[in-house]
């Protein structure tokens, strides 16, 4: 078609197409932008012939320089496991409680447990350990199986009523409403007797029925005040500290449903030297006794 012309320049050609008598000119693309788009399509080739690129069945293509980032990642952690490999020797040769009486040992242990902990323990604990529902803080003095370095040793390595480690801590609470062991008008009554003994607002009346209830079936394992059994991971009951909540409904759901929370047992998956310095940051947050 003859091309149009405006004053002393010539309009390109369209493209032949037209939308409500608009018609889109034929513009061909800067130069720069072609041999732009042109070299892309090279270096892509080029890297993909020269890196590993392509995945396969099992594994990916090597390249032609053979670089296998995999093995560069596992080479420095290779190469930082052999330098830390003296102290964690040490580390793990210490009694427990001198470790922080060497300056050393214990800065060394500070870092590398605050790392483990923040790769594998915050994700329930939080990132500063303070716990959420279901999932202890660690900053407080409350610990339902004992607060002393000793202690948390112990539950880091095998954990709590898992069923991977034979050693794990292990407790159960009856489910005495889903199995019928204690009347509803009976979980009333003992609810309000721990809301009673935990210093909240109460039913006095459904409190001194749950006395005799709470004596009778409770007792044994949080004890005849309420205080708790550290060596069977019952809580304490009269410190308003609550690791599933402390209202009348939460009470009321814990002594129907019981809880059953578990932790896993970390020894094989975490290095003796690892579980020492987590169990020693930890001990240090603030709650450790």
């Amino acid at each position: 078609m003859s091309k149009k012309t405006t004053g002393h320049r010539a309009e390109p050609d369209t493209t032949g197409h037209s939308w409500d008598g608009i018609e889109e000119y034929n513009n061909p693309l800067p130069r720069w932008w072609l041999w732009t788009f042109y070299a892309t399509i090279i270096w892509g080739i080029a890297y993909t012939i020269a890196y590993p690129a392509w995945p396969l069945v099992n594994s990916a293509t090597r390249g032609l320089l053979g670089q296998n980032t995999r093995a560069d990642v596992a080479a420095e952690i290779a190469r930082f496991e052999a330098a830390n490999a003296p102290i964690e020797a040490r580390l793990v040769a210490a009694d427990l409680d001198a470790i922080k009486d060497d300056p050393e040992l214990n800065n060394f242990a500070q870092n590398a447990g605050g790392a483990v902990f923040r790769t594998w323990c915050a994700q329930c604990h939080g990132s500063g350990a303070q716990g959420a529902r279901g999932y202890p803080n660690l900053n407080d003095n409350d610990w339902l199986w004992g607060g002393t370095l000793e202690d948390i040793h112990t539950t880091v390595t095998h954990g709590i009523r898992n069923s991977t480690d034979p050693d794990a801590r292990y407790s159960e609470m009856p489910r005495f409403g889903a199995d019928g062991l204690l009347e509803p008008e009976q979980i009333s009554q003992v609810v309000e007797y721990v809301l009673q003994i935990s210093g909240q607002d109460h039913d006095a009346a459904l409190a001194a029925e749950g006395a005799t209830v709470f004596a009778e079936n409770c007792a044994a394992c949080h004890g005849e005040d309420g205080t708790g059994d550290r060596a069977v991971g019952a809580p304490n009951l009269t410190d308003r500290i609550w690791l599933y909540g402390g209202d009348r409904a939460a009470i009321t759901e814990t002594v129907t449903y019981a809880r059953l929370g578990v932790m896993p047992a970390w020894a094989g998956r975490l290095s003796e030297a690892d579980i020492r310095a987590v169990s020693v940051w930890v001990h240090s947050r603030g709650g450790g006794e």
